[in-house]
């Protein structure tokens, strides 16, 4: 006669599985927030490159070489960036803006000032 086995403890078999699917959302939670931090990482190289074009531009407005000023923004800043300057007596303001391609509709901004050099008018 074949042996019988004991009939399995009430509620046992309702967690079968569980650890998987437990397992499977911690996994994409994860992959979730890692996405979520490359993304802002990205976005703060943006604004650290909006920044150094806006340095660069101001210091070669205040030289009076506009031409290579939107160069160097074109260069250096993220894809479509604008540049705005404003000269106010003996300085000039530049402003640096870039579209954030994470959120549309935001924009990233950097601002630098430099004092013009003798005889330039920004």
């Amino acid at each position: 006669m074949p042996a019988r086995l004991a009939p399995a403890p009430v509620g046992a078999g309702a967690d079968r599985g569980s650890v998987t699917v437990e397992a499977a959302l911690g996994i994409c939670s994860l992959v979730v927030v890692f996405g979520l931090l490359l993304s802002g990482a990205g976005a703060l190289f943006d604004q650290l490159r909006c920044q150094d074009a806006a340095v660069e531009a101001a210091r070669l407005l205040a030289r009076g070489d506009r031409e290579r000023a939107g160069q160097a923004v074109r260069a250096i800043a993220p894809e479509g960036a604008r540049l705005e300057r404003a000269v106010d007596g003996d300085q000039v303001d530049v402003a640096v803006t870039a579209p954030l391609r994470l959120l549309p509709g935001r924009s990233l901004r950097a601002e630098a000032t430099a004092v013009l050099e003798p005889g330039q008018r920004g």
